[in-house]
């Protein structure tokens, strides 16, 4: 019994133990991996983010740029700009005045004739958008299109305060770019930038938006506008006035500079935001110079303050108002942060400047400021740089700073052997007068930039207010003379 009862004992211990190393074996083991089925999406149907659900637009596959390419490529052209260097044959011709103007003795060195960029064409009628230091002074433009088709170009306007400029082909049925929606643009959005850098015709490169509202110092400030798009696509010389244009085949901006040591492309690329250029050259059409909408202050950014009890890091500090401005009349007062124009965040003064400037005399923004930390709004009726609501317009007769002009006659022209300049007629208390220039005098020159007729003299004068000038001609008894003035 006692050998059977052990027996019993072992057989029902070694079940005991086999349960218990089952279970714990159960508990511990590692489980097979499970297996997923991938979710397979048709070819063409990846939405490109979510911020473009709303226009349906997806991504080829393998993020594809040929349908931007396509769009984009027939509607940037090769600018080649001569300027009053050269004969229309291409023999140069001289500065008589040279000495004069500069003190240089070799008043007869030939003038550097010719300079090349980009534009885009905007419209089937021919009209062309570019910058205004591509085209800036020429005698001839001449246009050359992807299929190699060459146009002389008329010049429409110049705006240096944006560095735009339009001109205009002969004809219908021209290949153009849509402008997009610069303000959706996002960073971190592939684009492309389409040009002729190096004269290499219909040059396409692709990168992202690195940064918006880029101020860069390069247009001289005072009135000017740098809000720039900062892309990573490469950008060389050539490219000044082509296009940026997103995925779509929109045009976005149009590319301006680059920030180089060395002249070439380094990284950074800079493009004027489509909606304000769109604005320059609508105004540039229709009236000839651009419908600059001044909200009549100082201001600074917000980062750039100190020892100032500001409770934001964003915006734009008002410094002072002027005195019949559009910001007196709508409340604003110095001290205030403006932190919004018509809905839109202003994280600092270019970008301020940007969308003010998309508006003309006349239009009305809300302002949204803060004051002693309390949030307000206000409206805002937008003045010109003369104070009013009032259209400018390049007119036959030209009113500017307390003077009037008018172009040169043939006549006088001849005698003076001159090509082109502007007679003062009359003159009245101003910067003209208070220079001790007197009524007939002929200008031909102001900081060395020819002044041929009424249009080059506005445009040199409204990019030059509030600075200190050389202006440079002929008096009524045919002496020559400079005066230096503020204007």
């Amino acid at each position: 019994m006692k050998r059977s009862a052990f027996f019993i004992t072992i057989v029902l211990s070694s079940l005991l133990g086999g349960f218990f190393a089952i279970l714990l074996y159960v508990r511990v083991a590692p489980q097979p991996a499970p297996v997923y089925q991938p979710v397979v999406q048709p070819v063409n149907q990846v939405p490109m983010s979510n911020w473009l659900k709303d226009s349906n637009f997806v991504v080829p596959e393998g993020l594809n740029f040929m349908l931007a390419a396509d769009i984009s490529t027939p509607a940037v052209v090769h600018i080649q700009s001569t300027y009053a260097g050269v004969n229309s044959d291409g023999r140069p011709t001289y500065d008589l005045f040279r000495d004069f103007f500069d003190g240089e003795s070799d008043r007869y060195r030939p003038s550097p004739n010719q300079s090349t960029g980009s534009g885009v064409i905007i419209s089937p009628d021919g009209y062309v958008i570019t910058n205004h230091h591509v085209v800036e002074e020429a005698r001839e433009i001449e246009v050359t299109l992807s299929n190699d088709q060459r146009f002389q170009a008329e010049l429409i306007g110049l705006d240096p305060t944006t560095d735009l400029a339009l001109i205009k082909l002969e004809g219908e049925g021209f290949p153009y770019l849509p402008f997009g929606n610069s303000d959706n643009v996002r960073i971190g959005e592939w684009v492309l930038a389409v040009g002729n850098p190096f004269d290499l015709n219909s040059t396409v490169t692709a990168g992202i938006v690195s940064a918006k509202g880029r101020n860069i110092n390069i247009l001289g400030g005072g009135a000017t506008i740098e809000s720039f798009i900062q892309t990573d696509a490469a950008v060389n010389p050539g490219n000044s006035g082509g296009a940026l244009v997103n995925l779509k085949g929109e045009l976005v901006g149009v590319n301006t500079a680059i920030a180089s040591r060395t002249g070439s492309y380094v990284g950074y690329s800079f493009a004027v935001p489509a909606n304000l250029a769109r604005k320059v050259a609508e105004d540039l059409k229709n009236y000839g110079e651009v419908q600059r909408a001044l909200l009549g202050i100082n201001i600074l950014n917000v980062s750039d303050m100190e020892n100032l009890n500001i409770t934001v890091n964003n915006g734009v500090y008002v410094s002072a108002v002027r005195l019949g401005s559009s910001a007196e009349d709508a409340g604003l007062e110095q001290g205030d942060v403006i932190v919004q124009i018509d809905g839109k965040i202003v994280r600092n003064v270019a970008e301020l400047q940007e969308l003010v400037g998309r508006n003309r005399p006349g239009d009305e923004v809300e302002v949204t400021y803060l004051r002693n930390g309390e949030e307000f709004s206000t409206q805002a009726v937008l003045k010109n740089s003369m104070g009013t609501t009032a259209v400018l317009r390049t007119d036959p007769e030209l009113y500017l700073g307390g003077a009037s002009f008018e172009k040169v006659s043939e006549t006088e022209a001849e005698e003076l052997e001159i090509k082109g300049g502007v007679k003062i007629t009359a003159i009245e208390e101003g910067p003209w007068q208070e220079a001790g220039i007197e009524e007939g005098f002929i200008i031909t020159s102001i900081d060395k930039n020819t002044v041929a007729d009424l249009e080059g003299l506005s445009r040199l004068l409204r990019g030059s207010q509030g600075e200190r000038i050389i202006v440079l001609g002929y008096q009524p008894d045919g002496d020559k003379a400079y005066y230096m003035m503020d204007f």
